[in-house]
Order: structure tokens, then sequence, then C-alpha cells
């Protein structure tokens, strides 16, 4: 199994478990996403991988940004959009 093969696993999976924890089906994360009911079951199977645009409206489906379903992580937009005016303002302090 290759790195791109274990990634997309694990897009999948977070896909997946979301999407319950919202209580939603496939065909209705399809409908909210204007995606179709295919397409959502091959990311969650991690069986493809997908365009941007794709991610970006299953990330909006499912309310959570899309360096969350591509990393597992959560960015803090209010956090980093400080941290960005911070260092613009004071570079030697907060780099």
């Amino acid at each position: 199994m290759t790195d791109e093969e274990i990634n997309l696993l694990e897009i999948g999976k977070r896909i997946t478990e979301r999407r319950k924890k919202l209580g939603m089906t496939q065909e209705m994360l399809a409908e909210k996403g204007d995606l179709t009911p295919q397409f959502v079951s091959y990311a969650e199977s991690g069986k493809r991988a997908m365009r941007p645009e794709n991610v970006i409206k299953l990330a909006k489906a499912l309310e959570v940004s899309a360096d969350y379903l591509l990393t597992g992580d959560i960015v803090d937009k209010v956090c980093l959009y400080c941290r960005i005016k911070c260092v613009s303002c004071h570079p030697k302090c907060c780099a």
C-alpha cells in the first residue's frame, strides 16, 4: 500500500466519521454538497483521489475545513489571522 493510498483511506475515514456525526446518509451528503451518491461512496472508501473543488464541496457540506479533511488538523482561523497580522507588525517578536 502506497502513502497516497493510505492518505486517501484516512481522508475517507474522516469524511465517514463526520457524516455520521452529523446524522447524514451518503445520499444526504451528496445532495447537500451537490455531488453524486456514488462520488461520496468512492470518497469514503478512499478508492479515488478527489479534485480540489470536490474536496471544498465536501468540506462545506460537512461544516469542516478542507484542511481537516485532508490532514486531520483543525485550523483555528481566528488564531491564524492574528498570527499573520502580528508577524507583519512585529516580525522579531512573533516569528
